[in-house]
């Protein structure tokens, strides 16, 4: 199998997403109509703008302790009467923003590249498509509204409610997702066992977290099984398989190591980083490492 050298896949931003600056420990964003300032243990170095550009985000994250791994916290607003929800639109879907106590919006714009990739591989074709640790389902609406099937997968009920919310905000009631609150895990080994099969398998893994039974889950040593259990989901045809980690003490070497160990021998394997560009174009951020799959 061929193994390309490491790709970097940058989100320069769209028209309801702009990364503006970063450094210090902290981002300066755009999400839709809002502009929010949150932590970023990444950013390493100094700021690009002045103070004066930061001090117009009208939402601030502030961290409730120190530690990286730590994403709990409140949101310091800077305007009368912010929304409880607003529209973002990303390729043919329509994501619901809110703010959360661990400093997330429910989109991470890193991941476009991604969903821009998977639409393209799909077509309009009817693939079958798996999504685990799905959160918010935005590679979940692009994928339908592009023509797949789609099973959306996570252990948060909270999580399929809100990605049925950005079903119904993207106008797609009537595409094909089946919305699974599981284990990953506990419904990959059932899918197996029943013979099910997938034309393209999505898993973005958090570094630590619970399934619905309170089942522990860790990156390090959980992946990796997870993986070649998905691997023999892939159909006879199947066009690709995603990983995609956020626990940046790792290589992107290791992601494809880990791929090619479980992955069909045809096709390629390439690997990387996922970046944000800033509204200057010089000061990238990186996000999250990825490996991939493709027929």
């Amino acid at each position: 199998m061929t193994m390309i050298s490491p790709l970097i896949l940058t989100e320069a931003g769209w028209a309801d997403y702009q990364l503006i600056d970063s450094g210090a420990g902290r981002k300066l964003e755009r999400y839709g109509s809002m502009l929010v300032e949150r932590p970023e243990p990444q950013a390493l170095w100094a700021p690009t703008l002045p103070a004066e550009r930061w001090t117009k985000a009208q939402a601030i994250f502030k961290n409730a302790s120190e530690r990286e791994e730590d994403e709990g916290g409140e949101w310091d607003f800077q305007i009368k009467n912010p929304p409880e929800t607003w529209a973002m639109t990303v390729e043919n879907a329509t994501m619901v923003a809110r703010f959360m106590a661990f400093r997330h919006m429910g989109i991470f714009p890193e991941q476009r590249p991604h969903w821009m990739w998977v639409k393209d591989r799909i077509a309009g074709r009817p693939l079958k498509i798996l999504n685990l640790f799905a959160y918010t389902g935005a590679a979940s609406m692009i994928a339908a509204a592009s023509g797949a099937t789609v099973t959306h997968v996570d252990a948060s009920k909270k999580a399929i409610q809100w990605a049925k919310d950005n079903q119904a905000a993207s106008g797609l009631n009537d595409k094909p997702i089946r919305w699974i609150i599981e284990d990953a895990r506990k419904f990959v080994a059932r899918e197996i066992r029943r013979g099910n099969k997938y034309d393209g398998i999505l898993l973005d893994p958090p570094r630590y977290g619970r399934g619905t039974d309170g089942e522990v889950w860790k990156f390090e040593t959980d992946t990796a099984p997870l993986l070649k259990d998905c691997a023999a989901l892939l159909s006879d045809d199947a066009s690709f398989m995603i990983l995609t980690a956020y626990a940046l003490r790792f290589s992107s070497v290791a992601l494809a190591q880990m791929m090619e160990d479980v992955a069909p021998k045809r096709g390629s394997i390439d690997h990387g980083e996922l970046w944000l560009g800033d509204e200057s174009g010089n000061r990238p951020l990186p996000t999250s490492l990825f490996a991939r799959w493709s027929a």
